[in-house]
C-alpha cells in the first residue's frame, strides 16, 4: 500500500474502512484528506467538482438520516498503489429518515438500499468517483413513486429552467482517471454476456447464468431463477432499443476466500423510443449510468447485482417532454 495510510492492510480495507470512518465515524473533517480537492464525484442525478460539494452533501444526508450505515459488500479492485487503484464498492446502507431534507417531510420509516460505487484512489486519496445509489427503493420505501419524485423534484429546484441536470455525456467532467480496468478473464466474460444480452441475444441467460441465480435489481427487487434476470433486462432494453450500449469499466478478481467476480461499469445513451420499464415511449434523450457485480460459481453466474437511478432517468424524460410542473405552474 504504498503511498497510502500504514494502518490500512490492502485496497478493500482502506475502502471500507474510510467509508466507517466517514460516515459512521461521523468523520467528516477526514474527506478533506481522503478526498482530492478536485474529485470528480458522478452520480446519475448530478455531476459535483470539489471535495467541498462532497462534504456539505454528506452533512445534508447525515441530517436527514443521521443513523445510516454503510455496510460494505464487497470491493472488487484493479490496479497498484503505484499507479493508482479503482474500487467497485458495493453497499448495504440501513437508515432512519428522521429529518426533513431532499425526501422530504422526515417520515420516521426504516430504509434498507444498496449503493455501487467506483473510486479511483492515489496516495492516500480518491480523485474520481462513478455513485449509484438505488433512488427506487429509497424513494419508494417512503411511499413515493419514482416518476411522481422526480417531476416534484424538479419544482422543487426551481422548475425546469434552474434544476440541477442529470448526469449525461454533456454535462460530464473528465477526471483524472481513464483506466478501463483489468484482463481477468471473469471480468471479460461477464462484458461478453452483457454485451449479447443488450444485443437481444437473451438465450445466453439460461447458458451462462446458474439456474438458481440469485438477482438484486433496481428499486430493491430482490428474486431467484433465469425468468427474474430476462424480465429485468429485457424491460431495460426495450424501453431503450436503439441506444447505444457502451462498457466503460471491467474488473474481474479471483481472491482467496471468496468467489471469481466481475464488476463492470456501462452506460445506454439514446432515445427512450420503446415500450418497457419506463411506459409509453418519448423520445426524450436519455443517459443511462449503470455498474453490475456479478458472482460465478460451478453452474455458471451465481449472483448479479445491478445499478441505476430510475429518478434520474424519470427526470431526464419528463424535462424532455415538458411534463412537469414548476413553482409557475406547469410547462409545455
Amino acid at each position: 500500500m504504498q503511498g497510502f495510510d500504514r494502518k490500512f492492510r490492502d485496497f478493500p480495507d482502506y475502502i471500507i474502512g474510510i467509508t466507517r470512518e466517514i460516515w459512521e465515524g461521523r468523520g467528516i473533517a477526514t474527506l478533506h484528506d481522503y478526498y482530492a480537492p478536485d474529485i470528480v464525484v458522478r452520480s446519475p442525478s448530478s455531476v459535483v467538482v470539489g471535495n467541498r460539494g462532497v462534504i456539505a452533501a454528506t452533512m445534508a444526508t447525515l441530517s436527514e438520516f443521521p443513523d445510516r450505515t454503510l455496510l460494505g459488500e464487497d470491493v472488487i479492485w484493479s490496479g497498484t498503489p503505484e499507479t493508482g487503484m479503482l474500487s467497485s464498492h458495493r453497499i448495504m446502507s440501513h437508515a432512519t429518515h428522521s429529518g426533513d431534507g431532499v425526501y422530504g417531510a422526515a417520515t420516521g420509516r426504516k430504509l434498507r438500499y444498496r449503493i455501487l460505487a467506483d473510486c479511483h484512489a492515489r496516495n492516500n486519496a480518491i480523485d474520481d468517483e462513478w455513485l449509484i445509489r438505488d433512488q427506487g427503493a429509497i424513494v419508494r420505501q417512503l411511499g413515493q413513486d419514482p416518476k411522481a419524485y422526480a417531476r416534484d423534484l424538479i419544482t422543487r429546484e426551481g422548475g425546469p429552467a434552474a434544476c440541477l441536470r442529470p448526469c449525461t455525456p454533456e454535462t460530464d467532467v473528465a477526471g483524472p482517471y481513464s483506466g478501463t480496468g483489468n484482463d481477468d478473464e471473469r471480468g471479460a466474460r461477464y462484458a461478453d454476456i452483457l454485451t449479447r444480452i443488450m444485443n437481444a441475444d437473451l438465450a445466453v441467460i439460461p447458458k451462462a447464468y446458474d439456474r438458481a441465480v440469485q438477482s438484486h435489481y433496481p428499486g430493491g427487487t430482490e428474486d431467484h431463477g433465469h425468468f427474474a434476470v430476462d424480465r429485468f433486462w429485457i424491460g431495460l432494453r426495450a424501453a431503450f432499443p436503439s441506444a447505444d450500449f457502451a462498457i466503460h469499466h471491467v474488473i474481474g478478481r479471483d481472491d482467496p476466500e471468496m468467489p471469481p467476480r466481475a464488476a463492470i461499469r456501462w452506460s445506454l445513451t439514446g432515445r427512450h423510443d420503446g415500450w418497457g420499464v419506463f411506459g409509453a415511449p418519448t423520445g426524450a434523450p436519455v443517459h443511462v449510468m449503470g455498474i453490475s457485480h456479478a458472482e460465478f460459481g460451478p453452474w455458471g453466474l451465481r449472483r448479479e447485482f445491478t445499478l441505476y437511478d430510475e429518478t434520474a432517468i424519470w427526470k431526464q424524460i419528463l424535462l424532455a417532454t415538458g411534463d412537469v410542473e414548476d413553482a409557475t405552474g406547469p410547462q409545455t
